[in-house]
């Protein structure tokens, strides 16, 4: 892969001594949608993203002094109907402070050039109705699509 710069901020893969800067900006994505979030959990999905045989990855976006502004999670994901492969990102986080100075962009710019190379149809993603900011930005860099999703809690309401 790449690497993808929009102004200061460079993207790359996620390394393993990003885990405290990674951390931080995982807590501020869960904190942003109200999630409760274990270090447990967290440090689950660190092992996802370090092992090359779980299909998440990372991507992170760092500034001009090397701190870490930005994260994205992804991975492939089967289209049957259209006998293709699409990536999913799962998580997408700017650090506040952060917004406007491009993380949000490399980020994406850099996920559109991951699908392009995997050759993946589409790369998609889902969003909060009320998230007015990225919705902003994924409006210039997306097409919004008809579809509403639903969520299932498997084995609630089976006898």
């Amino acid at each position: 892969m790449s690497v993808a710069d929009a102004a200061a901020v460079r993207v790359r893969p996620v390394r393993e001594e990003d885990f405290d800067q990674w951390r931080a900006l995982y807590r501020g994505y869960a904190e942003f949608y109200r999630v409760e979030q274990t270090e447990e959990a967290a440090r689950l999905v660190w092992s996802w993203i370090h092992d090359p045989a779980h299909e998440v990855e990372g991507l992170v976006a760092e500034d001009a002094d090397g701190r870490l502004v930005g994260l994205a999670h992804f991975r492939p994901f089967a289209r049957p109907l259209s006998a293709s492969v699409g990536g999913w990102l799962d998580d997408l986080f700017v650090d506040p402070a952060s917004r406007g100075t491009g993380a949000a962009d490399g980020l994406l710019a850099a996920l559109r050039e991951i699908g392009a190379e995997r050759g993946w149809s589409v790369v998609r993603w889902i969003t909060a109705d009320d998230n007015h900011r990225a919705r902003s930005k994924y409006d210039q860099v997306a097409t919004r699509t008809m579809w509403i999703t639903y969520d299932m809690t498997p084995g609630a309401g089976l006898r």
